[in-house]
């Protein structure tokens, strides 16, 4: 038997995990010094409330997690004689796997006969979203744990995930996204375009000026490295702009059809912390990201 762990910087919340029996790992943000876990300390996300205090001020940071928790999360599992299956947020994004492997190693020495299988997604937010509903799909079809590590070698990088941010004054604070520098001159209306590399950094790709363009320049990744769109997953993210994230929608439903299979999510604070409000992200299946 195997135990099934995501993280909320994937964008899962309590009412997905439940649905797909999995247990939920709570990535923490820092507010007015206070240390915040989603979905332990509030079981529902209030975007627009959070959002609304970016807008007006705060500066949330974010933290690891230490080996005593990572710790008190897998190992009830290993005791029961469980394995663990983990698809997880990217590795290149934080130091808090390296207290993963520090407290799996002590779990090893403990429990030899157990193991955790982890899928690092080489993504954050929508686009670790994206692989984890195709994951679903494959582990309800019968793929087992061992299969899907095998299958993510390959096919994590066809999780692409293209977004543009309002305010790049969280973005810059953070320095979580290569390239950057470059577009912060106070630029009136240009939002630089962000994709996940395939090491899973965050890198800028391009600018845009406008809404308009920027969600044109959206829909034409899309027509450029998009594979089979339709019999995949397509996700739509946003930082409490929905408005914008419509429109998104009803731009690649008039390039593609009505019957794309999109979801709109709305970011997790965690993450959302260095993005900031008013961004909005498309992931979707790509011959590459």
């Amino acid at each position: 038997m195997y135990k099934l762990f995501l993280d909320s910087d994937c964008d899962v919340d309590l009412e997905f995990c439940k649905k797909h029996n999995a247990s939920l790992i709570s990535m923490p943000y820092i507010v007015d010094d206070k240390v915040i876990y989603p979905y332990k300390d509030f079981e529902k996300f209030d975007g627009k409330a959070f959002y609304d205090s970016l807008r007006g001020g705060k500066m949330p940071t974010t933290c690891a997690l230490s080996i005593e928790e990572y710790i008190e999360y897998f190992e009830k599992e290993f005791k029961e004689g469980n394995d663990i299956l983990y698809i997880h947020f990217s590795r290149a994004m934080t130091a808090t796997f390296n207290m993963m492997d520090e407290a799996l190693k002590q779990l090893q020495e403990k429990y030899p006969d157990r193991k955790l299988i982890d899928i690092d997604t080489k993504g954050i937010t929508i686009c670790s979203y994206h692989f984890i509903c195709e994951a679903l799909d494959l582990l309800d079809k019968g793929m087992t744990p061992e299969e899907l590590k095998e299958y993510a070698k390959s096919e994590v990088d066809k999780s692409a995930c293209y977004f543009f941010a309002d305010d790049l004054k969280f973005f810059k604070r953070s320095g979580r996204v290569s390239g950057l520098a470059a577009f912060m001159g106070g630029l009136i209306g240009i939002r630089p375009i962000i994709f996940m590399d395939d090491k899973g950094v965050m890198r800028s790709i391009g600018k845009e000026k406008g809404l308009n363009k920027s969600i044109a320049k959206l829909v034409e990744y899309v027509e450029t490295l998009g594979d089979d769109v339709k019999n995949h997953h397509f996700i739509i993210g946003h930082t409490d702009s929905l408005e914008i994230a419509l429109k998104v929608k009803d731009a690649l439903e008039a390039k593609f059809g009505k019957d794309l299979n999109t979801e709109i999510v709305i970011v997790n604070p965690t993450a959302g912390s260095h993005c900031g409000p008013n961004g909005v992200g498309i992931a979707f299946h790509a011959i590459h990201r």
